[in-house]
């Protein structure tokens, strides 16, 4: 499997410590943190990456709307996206759908099974 870049958007920084020390270690994929949906769409824009963990509960720009951001803009709206949520009810699961998001990642995750659980939900060979 060739190299991989993600970018990682989520406030809480243990998570992205956590995940990109997954990421990193076991699938040596590169991995770029951003800390707000804002800095997020920034990095998405400029930087070319292969994949989104969008974390969906936020400070400020909430994952939902830098969701939606990344949807309208023609630069990054063919870039997949796996939603990271600790809420999935079955309401939350008809909503996202309802928005077209088909990727969620339920937290807590295994940080030992972490990269071949996103590599499943890209659609990518495995790890």
């Amino acid at each position: 499997m060739s190299q991989k870049k993600i970018l990682v958007i989520d406030d809480d920084e243990a998570i992205q410590e956590v995940v990109q020390g997954c990421l990193e270690e076991l699938a040596q994929w590169e991995v770029i943190t951003a800390s707000s949906g804002e800095e997020g769409l920034q990095i998405a824009s400029s930087i070319p990456v292969d994949g989104i963990l969008l974390d969906v509960f936020m400070t400020g720009m909430d994952g939902l709307e830098t969701w939606k951001k990344l949807q309208e803009n023609p630069v990054t709206k063919d870039i997949p996206v796996i939603l990271l949520t600790a809420r999935v009810q079955p309401s939350e699961t008809a909503y996202f759908s309802q928005l077209g998001v088909t990727r969620v990642l339920v937290k807590p995750f295994n940080p030992l099974t972490l990269a071949a659980r996103v590599a499943q939900l890209f659609e990518w060979d495995e790890v």
